[in-house]
């Protein structure tokens, strides 16, 4: 029995979404202070990926509350973001870390060379015409 061929989908979503360049890599070590930039980035480790994709914001950040209802809110937010590529892509592990490289003509050029860290694997189904993968922004650190 054939199946759904979604291959005409997933290049036409490809075609659309899948603008800008992405880089993943491992971590290389513990983020460091970049003051051209204002932001923390952590050192690049071994190249999982450079190609089409797109960084795109979920919903809005949320605040962690502690424990004990007495104590104050965590500082700490959870930045939902999305990283989108081809389903060519190879999976993203947990903690695998997102860069911003290029962004195409008209997009937000401030996300060039911001970085986000994969939460879970890459998401994948029998049905995707995209590989999707949940990020959460690296942050300066506490302390």
């Amino acid at each position: 029995m054939d199946g759904l061929d979604l291959t005409g989908i997933a290049r036409m979503v490809e075609d659309l979404i899948l603008l800008d360049v992405v880089r993943f890599s491992t971590p290389g070590g513990r983020p460091v202070f970049n003051p051209d930039t204002g932001l923390y980035e952590v050192p690049e480790g071994s190249l999982i990926y450079e190609g089409p994709g797109a960084v795109q914001a979920g919903t809005l950040p949320e605040s962690a509350s502690a424990v004990v209802a007495t104590q104050p809110w965590i500082n700490e937010t959870t930045s939902k973001y999305k990283a989108f590529t081809p389903l060519g892509a190879p999976l993203a592990a947990r903690d695998t870390i997102v860069t911003v490289v290029q962004v195409h003509a008209g997009g937000d050029v401030s996300l060039i060379g911001r970085q986000w860290r994969a939460m879970d694997p890459s998401q994948g189904g029998t049905l995707g015409v995209i590989r999707v993968t949940s990020l959460d922004q690296i942050q300066a650190e506490a302390g």
